[in-house]
């Protein structure tokens, strides 16, 4: 299973959280869902936000407004000279929606090793006709020695090097564990619209495993917890 599905998509409510948290009537379930993909396309599409290094957009859905909290490596970009930039942002987002919109920026500490951001950087070195071995391996580099990353996987696919034929090529280092539940995988994807075709670029980060909330308990609270389980038992 590690292998075919998206990494955050498997471990939903393990270690990930959803990207939009909202809930509306079934029948609303479509539009909604619609209108996300929309406003995450045009965030990105925007001339203001290009350059900026957005790791994720998360999307929260209250009765009377929305929040999109904008994770990024550089949040001076997003919001220019004296916030001119995220007052643009949010007046341009207004017109596409009914409910009031509300932005938020959030800083990544650790870009180097996010695997988004990674994924970006790498398709942005593509477009300028860098040597994709030399980018893969310079990337996965930065990741291990400044990201402090345990483990990163890098796969293009597409017509590398302008090649004729298209075809896919990995570089890793370190654990990937895709397998493992418990295991904190960080999972991006870019594109990289060169002269001579799309390069799709796939980056996996392993940051160590992230266990859940039975690892914080203190140990009275969890013997609290089995004899209310168990009320009949005295040890």
């Amino acid at each position: 299973m590690g292998q075919k599905v998206n990494p955050i998509g498997l471990r939903l409510g393990i270690n990930k959280t959803w990207a939009s948290i909202w809930y509306v009537d079934p029948k609303e379930y479509a539009d909604t869902l619609h209108e996300d993909l929309r406003l995450r396309k045009f965030i990105m599409d925007l001339p203001e936000t290009k350059g900026a290094d957005i790791a994720e957009l998360e999307i929260i859905r209250h009765p009377q407004r929305i929040i999109i909290t904008i994770h990024t490596a550089r949040p001076g970009v997003i919001i220019g000279v004296k916030g001119a930039n995220i007052e643009k942002i949010g007046a341009d987002l207004q017109k596409h929606v009914s409910k009031k919109v509300q932005i938020k920026i959030k800083e990544v500490r650790n870009a180097d090793a996010n695997s988004q951001i990674i994924a970006q950087n790498v398709a942005r070195q593509l477009l300028a006709r860098s040597s994709f071995r030399r980018t893969m391996k310079q990337a996965i580099q930065n990741a291990i020695k400044k990201g402090n990353a345990q483990g990163v996987k890098i796969r293009l696919s597409g017509r590398l090097g302008g090649a004729e034929m298209s075809r896919t090529e990995e570089a890793k280092e370190g654990r990937i564990p895709l397998h493992t539940l418990r295991a904190d995988i960080d999972y991006g994807f870019a594109e990289a619209h060169t002269t001579f075709g799309a390069i799709g670029v796939k980056v996996w980060v392993y940051n160590g495993m992230k266990y859940g909330k039975e690892q914080k308990e203190d140990a009275g609270a969890l013997v609290r917890k089995r004899r209310d389980r168990f009320p009949g038992r005295s040890n």
